[in-house]
């Protein structure tokens, strides 16, 4: 039975966000970031905290939801410990570098303060 496993709230979109968002990438970072990591982060609040994505579970952002693929071996601890996660769009199955989760290559959706993101366990 599916659930959520990790539940945040969009606080702040940083400037350069729409940037890497073409590139096909989006830099979550927990309230606590410091400053320099801002402005090409989307900053927000945990409400739920169970665990961190897996492999076949589905990220969704507002209603948009996407599968899963890949996850790094320090995206899970960069995730739980300072709200970190790079999402990339890039369809592969296995991740590039230790902190990435890969979905499949699709267009990401504009965040907006208010945002809901959240992790669907696949279970």
């Amino acid at each position: 039975m599916a659930e959520v496993v990790y539940r945040s709230t969009v606080t702040a979109v940083g400037e350069l966000v729409p940037d890497f968002r073409e590139q096909g990438v989006l830099v979550f970072f927990g309230e606590n970031a410091p400053s320099e990591l801002h402005e090409f982060s989307i900053l927000h609040k945990v409400d739920i905290q169970v665990r961190a994505p897996q492999p076949g579970d589905v990220i969704d952002i507002n209603s948009n939801t996407y599968q899963v693929l890949a996850v790094g071996s320090v995206a899970s601890d960069n995730l739980l410990n300072l709200g970190h996660l790079d999402l990339k769009a890039n369809g592969l199955t296995e991740a590039e570098l230790p902190g990435d989760v890969n979905i499949d290559e699709v267009e990401l959706p504009i965040i907006n303060v208010g945002d809901i993101f959240q992790v669907i366990s696949s279970d």
